[in-house]
């Protein structure tokens, strides 16, 4: 373990991590614009410069040098360095511009710089209030400006893809986006054009910036050169609450924060989540937040003479409870993979307690959309979550004698899995959430209900990561869970029709299943739903035993609670990065070592060491995603399909290990702070070994 003294604070570090990432993960602000931990580092925008050196030698007897005050004598760089790409080393001494008024000055005069041809639009940016140009230029720039010349001017409002808008005149030239495509989406469809300070990025000739992931680039964009053309001039940052949540139009889970103004989603953008999505989000994503908003299912209705009317939430529970009593075993009921864990539990305790059958779920799968990363063939949020209760994926309703058909969140009709004609002599109760649904013309009952920005709940990815979500949007019923779980702090929340802000109409009469069902079943006269909400309701299933075993509200925090129960089998097949090599069978031996997994291979020659903790295997967030753990602690490991040609996979089958690994131009590619590649081979397989002392995954959410 070394030591480094940074502005008169020593501290411990492992290994040798790079001095700007330390700081920060240290909690010690250094300005940066260049700099991205997922991304190569070219230290080209000059703003993380600080003083380094180390305790001077003597010559001859090679000790410490030390100094009139009994201190060790420092021997400093005849030149500031960029923290970004300087390699920590024992007893090394920084000085940032707390202490040393030659590196504040340094940052002052590059924030000068950068500031001469930049254009005064911050009253019009969207980046306005979370820019970083604007933040350090308050806090470490100069007082003002002393450039009297005509600025340079670029081109303003160019469109790179039907995404993405470009103001070249606002470009600092920290290469971050051309970097992404090049290094992490591997498009390569941008790149910096001209030279000097007439130099910008662009896409190359004939090229259309249509990456399916490339709107992180405006999250990577340290100003406000790069904008989100759909969301360009909806709102500033100040205006909006930014509510962390997760992405439900595919079974990754992608942690995101939902962008709320006057109960409206506007925006979407990427949280930061080691297990799930890392530091990125797909442009799917990101995109139709219109869905939160626009044709909602509000108010209940009941169908009289033929149509659906509006009517009071009483009035549709009793008529709901009414057929549901009538059924009683000829009750049907479908769970949905839209739906949290919660919801879905509470329509099995109605189905039990008025005897009536369980159907399943309907899949939603696009085969051939997921693309091994961040986009997956499944199109729904909790798949693995119903499996978990039990319920199945059925493609069709085989209704039977069934007279009545209670529908949670889905439009089996528009899926094909029953024909409207056969529900013709079905009593539908429905629970919508929009109007679009076309299971709303066969509904006798509609039950309005929430969506993923108006809920408590669970969702479960692919992987088995179960993530609670709190509401982003208010709902018009009071409910005490959904007001508590979204906070004080939103200013819309406490507007009023007086408010020119503040619109009333924004608010949707919708309830979430949590609540509706155990209603229908207090009006049926049953005692099993005692819950207070849905966070007993979860914490009944992780006693219980079963698949939830351990996953609580606190456990789960916002970054989510691996289920390992849940986690993909190990000898199911995997989308992510198919293989061109692999090695013989099963290797001898798989031993634990502490809080790692040593896999040594049959013939001895390949050792791989997996950090582990508490049976979950644990790696680099942007190099590797955690996949079916398994009970002695060894899990499916795969590459995030980031450079898949070149890509490791490490794969448990049977309770035994076996690995596959496929490494471009004979080498192992790892993370330079975890893994070293030792003897490369000719069948490109090498040893991969721990590369110094343990590190931890941090939660940057």
């Amino acid at each position: 373990m070394g030591k480094v003294t940074i502005d008169g604070q020593t501290l411990d570090f492992d290994g040798t991590p790079k001095l700007l990432q330390f700081m920060l993960d240290a909690g010690l602000e250094l300005p940066h614009f260049c700099y991205h931990p997922a991304l190569s580092i070219p230290a080209n925008c000059r703003q993380c410069l600080v003083r380094t050196g180390m305790p001077a030698l003597d010559r001859e007897t090679r000790q410490p040098v030390v100094g009139d005050d009994g201190q060790p004598v420092i021997a400093f760089g005849p030149k500031l360095a960029t923290s970004c790409s300087v390699d920590m080393a024992d007893g090394m001494v920084v000085e940032t511009h707390r202490t040393s008024s030659l590196v504040a000055e340094a940052q002052a005069g590059n924030l000068e710089f950068l500031l001469i041809n930049h254009p005064l639009d911050c009253p019009i940016c969207d980046q306005a209030g979370q820019c970083p140009l604007q933040i350090q230029a308050y806090k470490y720039g100069p007082e003002g400006s002393r450039f009297e010349f005509r600025k340079v001017h670029k081109p303003k409002r160019v469109p790179l893809g039907p995404r993405v808008m470009l103001d070249a005149e606002r470009c600092i030239n920290c290469t971050r986006c051309v970097r992404f495509t090049d290094e992490v989406s591997k498009s390569g469809q941008l790149t910096i054009i001209n030279r000097g300070v007439k130099n910008y990025p662009m896409t190359p000739p004939d090229t259309t910036f249509d990456d399916p992931y490339g709107m992180n680039v405006i999250d990577l964009c340290p100003v406000g050169a790069l904008t989100s053309t759909p969301y360009r001039f909806k709102a500033r940052a100040w205006e909006v609450a930014m509510v962390p949540s997760i992405t439900t139009v595919n079974a990754k889970g992608s942690n995101c924060f939902y962008w709320v103004r006057d109960n409206l989603v506007l925006n979407v953008v990427a949280r930061t989540n080691a297990q799930a999505n890392g530091y990125w989000l797909a442009d799917e994503d990101r995109l139709g937040v219109e869905r939160f908003n626009e044709n909602r299912a509000s108010s209940p209705q009941l169908r009289t003479d033929g149509e659906l009317v509006e009517t009071t939430w009483d009035a549709a529970y009793d008529a709901a409870a009414a057929l549901l009593r009538d059924a009683g075993s000829n009750a049907a009921f479908l769970g949905s993979a839209h739906a949290p864990v919660e919801d879905n539990a509470m329509l099995i305790r109605l189905a039990e307690s008025v005897g009536g059958t369980v159907l399943g779920y309907l899949p939603h799968v696009e085969p051939g959309h997921g693309d091994g990363w961040l986009r997956t063939d499944d199109r729904t949020p909790n798949a693995k979550g119903c499996e978990a209760l039990g319920l199945r994926p059925v493609s069709s309703l085989d209704l039977g004698g069934a007279s009545v058909l209670v529908v949670l969140e889905d439009d089996p009709v528009a899926t094909g899995a029953v024909s409207a004609d056969a529900l013709a002599d079905v009593r539908v109760i429905l629970l919508p959430t929009h109007t679009t649904n076309q299971t709303l013309a066969s509904a006798s009952i509609v039950l309005p209900t929430t969506t993923v920005v108006e809920t408590v709940g669970t969702y479960v990815n692919e992987d088995g990561l179960a993530q609670r979500v709190t509401p982003a949007k208010a709902i018009r019923g009071v409910n005490r869970t959904l007001m508590m779980a979204m906070g004080s702090s939103r200013t819309d929340q406490h507007g009023t029709p007086f408010d020119r802000w503040h619109h009333t109409s924004h608010k949707v009469d919708c309830r979430p299943g949590w609540e509706i069902f155990p209603d229908l079943g207090a009006r049926l006269g049953h005692t099993g739903f005692g819950h207070t909400g849905p966070k007993a309701m979860m914490a009944e299933l992780a006693a219980d035993g079963g698949p939830f075993a351990g996953a609580s509200y606190e456990a789960m925090g916002s970054g989510g609670f691996l289920v390992t129960s849940l986690a993909p089998a190990a000898d199911a097949p995997s989308a992510i990065a198919p293989l061109s090599a692999q090695t013989s069978d099963a290797p001898a031996k798989a031993t634990r070592t502490g809080w790692y997994e040593v896999f040594i291979a049959a013939n001895g020659e390949h050792a791989f060491v997996l950090k582990a903790a508490n049976g979950q295997v644990i790696l680099d967030s942007e190099t590797y995603t955690s996949r079916a753990g398994c009970d002695n602690g060894i899990a499916s490991v795969q590459k995030n399909s980031v450079l898949p040609e070149r890509y490791e996979r490490f794969v448990s089958k049977g309770g035994k290990p076996m690995f596959n690994l496929h490494a471009g131009n004979h080498q192992v590619i790892g993370t330079s702070e975890e893994y070293e590649s030792e003897a490369a081979r000719e069948n490109g397989i090498a040893s991969v070994t721990r590369n110094g002392p343990t590190t931890t995954i941090k939660d940057q959410t």
